[in-house]
């Protein structure tokens, strides 16, 4: 009796601090929904900005935040996947992998401005690629890899290894198992994984606040090597050093609805293409 009666006070303790956690959430995402929806519109989305950014939209900052995502994906995705393959399925099991292993985890959890700075040191100065989009792309691309390994090796784990014996007995090399009995059905977390912290990097603003933001830049990027505008730094600097905010305030709200639009519209790209791979794969 006595065990049931913790058991239940544990509980309801976990339930009521997951509701707080529900209710801060949809209560910060509430304010910024009603404030920002009014704000949209087909000129704030295409227009550019004007007068320091207090006035026109913000079309320079979704395509500079485009940009960079995608060039982020073009670097972390092929290398993040490969080196999942590497560690699970060809390297030995040795002291040396399990510090490997462990120094990306390690990476997992390191905070964005150190890879910032660490950005700006490597790409920005000593590569002399200068404040540009190919140097915030690689900083965000060295701060998402540890998560896109860690969820595909997971996800390579997580395929029976009676899959990989039964591709063996038939003849089948290493990577013509790899390819056609484990990718398949590793697919959709690594995806998953992948493109969840793609989301992420598309709402960091330290990353690239040394390496590829610019607040006012009304014109488009002509090459990799330019400085870009992108929404999170676009509202970091509205909300925290314009001299008039009370006067950006709705573009505040604006932004961050985009913002949080464009995160919410990968994370439902990672959510239908799970599916779709699970369905096509099922196991």
């Amino acid at each position: 009796m006595k065990t049931k009666i913790q058991d239940l006070i544990i509980f309801g303790l976990i339930r009521l601090a997951t509701y707080f956690v529900v209710f801060i959430i949809a209560y910060i995402l509430m304010d910024i929904i009603i404030n920002g929806i009014g704000v949209i519109s087909w000129e704030f989305l295409t227009a550019f900005p004007r007068r320091g950014g207090s006035e026109g939209g913000i079309f320079p900052a979704i395509v500079g935040t485009l940009y960079l995502v995608l060039l982020t994906i073009a670097i972390a995705l092929p290398l993040g996947m490969a080196s999942a393959i590497y560690l699970n399925e060809y390297a030995k099991q040795t002291r040396f992998t399990h510090m490997v292993r462990l120094a990306i985890i390690t990476l997992a959890g390191v905070p964005s401005i150190v890879f910032g700075l660490f950005g700006l040191g490597i790409f920005v100065i000593f590569l002399q690629f200068g404040t540009s989009i190919l140097s915030g792309s690689l900083t965000l691309a060295c701060m998402i890899l540890p998560t896109i390994i860690v969820s595909s090796e997971e996800a390579l784990k997580s395929v029976p290894m009676q899959f990989r014996e039964a591709s063996y007995a038939l003849g089948a090399t290493k990577w013509q198992t790899i390819r056609k009995n484990v990718l398949p059905y590793a697919i959709p977390g690594m995806l998953t994984g992948s493109i969840l912290g793609i989301g992420r990097a598309a709402g960091e603003t330290a990353p690239i606040l040394f390496t590829a933001a610019a607040f006012f830049f009304p014109r488009l990027p002509g090459s990799v090597f330019d400085q870009v505008m992108a929404l999170p730094y676009h509202l970091y600097v509205l909300a925290t050093q314009h001299p008039g905010m009370d006067e950006v305030r709705p573009l505040q709200y604006g932004t961050a609805f985009v913002l949080i639009s464009l995160v919410l519209g990968i994370n439902i790209v990672a959510i239908f293409l799970r599916s779709y791979f699970i369905r096509k794969y099922k196991w």
